[in-house]
C-alpha cells in the first residue's frame, strides 16, 4: 500500500496499553501487514516500557514526519514531543495531562500541513485530562475543535462485519433522548453518505437507520419519537438522494442477514450501536471520526488500565485502526 505520508500516532494516556500496543504494533509489523507510522511520544518513556515488555525492538528519535518513512523498516520511529513523561503502567497521573494533549495538537498540526497522511489516536482517560483542565468531553469534540471544523463531527465505529454511526455520542441516555431532532439524524446521515463514498470507495451506499424504542416504537405504541423524529429525518434524506431506510428495530437489525443489507447502520445512541459491533468484533473495531478536515481512526478500546505494562495485550484494533486510516487515505487521494 502506498502512501503519500506516513500515518501519525498520539501517545495516548501514559499510564494505558497505548505504548504497549504500539511497541507490539511495530514489533509485529511483517506478520500485520501495517503501513509505515511514527508514534508522538517520549523516546526514553518507550525505551524503557519495551524493556519492561521484554520486546527487543529498536526505537529512534526522528527529527521530522517525512523522516518516518525511511526510519520505519528498521526502527520505531518517535517524534519526540520535547518534554519528559513519568508514568507507572496502571496509575494515571495528572502530571502527564500536557503532555497527552500535545501529542494530539502535534498529530493535527502535522496532518493540517500534509506532513502526516492521517491521524490515528491511543486511547486517553477522560477523566485524569478533565481533572488536569481538559475542558472536551472526548477525543472527537477535541479534534474538532483543533480543526476549527465549522460542523460537528460524526463519530463512525467500523469493523469487518459492521459500521454504525451514533446521532448522539457521549451523553447519558436521558440527555441523548432530549438531544435527538431529525436535524441530528440528517447531519450524521449527510456525512456518513458522504464519508461511504469518499473515504471508503462505496459508490451507492445503503444506510439502515434504527429507531430508538423497542419495536421501533410499534406506530406510536411504545413511544412517540419514531412518529415525531425519525421517519421525517429519514424522509428528509431521501430527499438529499439518499438511500436511508428505516426505522428498524435494534435488536433484529444488527443480524448477519440483515447487515448484509446495509453499509452502515445510523443509531440513535452511544450504546446502541457500539454493544452491537463490540461483540460481532471487539478486537477488529475502528473508531472514526467523520466531518474533519483529515483522516482520523483509532482503537476502539479504553485504556485498560488493569493489564497496562503486563504484555497481556492485543494490538489487534491499533493494526486495524493504522489499516483502516491507510485504506481511507488511499481512497480518497485517488478521487483528488
Amino acid at each position: 500500500m502506498t502512501l503519500l505520508s506516513p500515518l501519525a500516532l498520539t501517545m495516548g494516556e501514559p499510564a494505558g496499553i497505548g505504548g504497549d500496543i504500539t511497541i507490539k504494533a511495530w514489533a509485529n509489523k511483517k506478520q500485520n501487514n501495517i503501513p509505515a507510522f511514527f508514534v508522538i511520544d517520549d523516546p526514553a518513556r518507550l525505551r524503557s516500557l519495551a524493556r519492561r515488555l521484554r520486546v527487543d525492538i529498536p526505537i529512534k528519535e526522528i527529527r521530522s514526519a517525512e523522516a518516518a518513512d525511511k526510519t520505519f523498516s528498521e526502527a520505531l520511529p518517535v517524534l519526540s514531543l520535547g518534554m519528559d513523561v513519568k508514568s507507572q503502567p496502571g496509575k494515571p497521573s495528572e502530571k502527564t495531562v500536557k503532555a497527552v494533549i500535545r501529542s494530539i495538537e502535534t498529530a493535527v498540526k502535522l496532518v493540517m500541513s500534509k506532513s502526516a497522511g492521517a491521524v490515528v489516536t491511543n486511547p486517553i482517560n477522560k477523566a485524569t485530562l478533565i481533572t488536569g483542565g481538559f475542558e472536551f468531553p472526548g477525543h472527537t469534540e477535541f479534534l474538532a475543535h483543533l480543526a476549527k471544523s465549522e460542523q460537528n463531527p460524526v463519530m463512525m465505529l467500523a469493523s469487518p462485519e459492521l459500521r454504525v454511526v451514533l446521532a448522539t455520542i457521549h451523553v447519558s441516555i436521558s440527555d441523548a433522548i432530549k438531544q435527538l431532532s431529525a436535524g441530528r439524524i440528517i447531519h450524521a446521515g449527510k456525512i456518513c453518505n458522504d464519508a461511504l463514498k469518499n473515504d471508503f470507495g462505496i459508490v451507492k451506499p445503503k444506510i439502515a437507520v434504527a429507531g430508538l424504542n423497542p419495536h421501533a416504537g410499534e406506530n406510536g405504541l411504545m413511544g412517540s419519537e419514531e412518529t415525531k423524529i425519525i421517519i421525517p429525518a429519514i424522509k428528509a434524506l431521501q430527499d438529499f438522494g439518499i438511500d436511508a431506510s428505516g426505522p428498524y428495530p435494534p435488536d433484529t437489525m444488527f443480524g448477519k442477514r440483515e447487515r448484509a443489507k446495509y453499509d452502515a447502520a445510523l443509531c440513535m445512541y452511544h450504546d446502541q450501536g457500539l454493544i452491537p459491533l463490540k461483540t460481532i468484533g471487539f478486537d477488529q473495531g475502528v473508531n472514526v471520526t467523520l466531518g474533519l478536515p483529515f483522516i482520523r481512526t483509532s482503537p476502539d478500546h479504553g485504556t485498560a488500565f488493569d493489564i497496562a505494562g503486563s504484555g497481556d495485550v492485543s494490538e489487534e484494533s491499533l493494526v486495524a485502526a493504522l489499516k483502516l486510516a491507510a485504506q481511507m487515505q488511499s481512497t480518497k487521494s485517488k478521487k483528488e
